[in-house]
């Protein structure tokens, strides 16, 4: 399981498109995703900046598009990108993200 964080709107329109394609793709060439176990970090330097967050839980297996696990602004730690559109049928959950870390 991977995890994607996108603002509400985004992601609605995606359903409408039936990809997902955020403006992450067109920049950088890949879609940032990060394991369950990185959210709690990521979130604390996101938390209270926006009301808009979802948290959208990916199959990384049912993605079909390449993932590859890359270092993280050269932490040491991998993150898996995404390179390409997400299939919605990869996705099994979207929730609003937590108040609380």
């Amino acid at each position: 399981m991977i995890v994607h964080i996108t603002a509400r709107e985004r992601w609605h329109k995606s359903r409408r498109d039936g990809y997902y394609r955020p403006e992450s793709l067109e920049e950088t060439g890949y879609i940032r995703c990060l394991k369950p176990s990185q959210l709690v970090e990521i979130m604390e330097g996101i938390l209270g900046e926006r009301e808009d967050i979802m948290l959208v839980m990916i199959d990384e297996e049912s993605v079909e598009a390449e993932i590859k696990y890359e270092n993280f602004y050269d932490s040491g730690e991998k993150h898996p990108h995404i390179y390409g559109e997400l299939n919605l049928d990869a996705v099994v959950e979207i929730k609003p993200a937590p108040e609380t870390v």
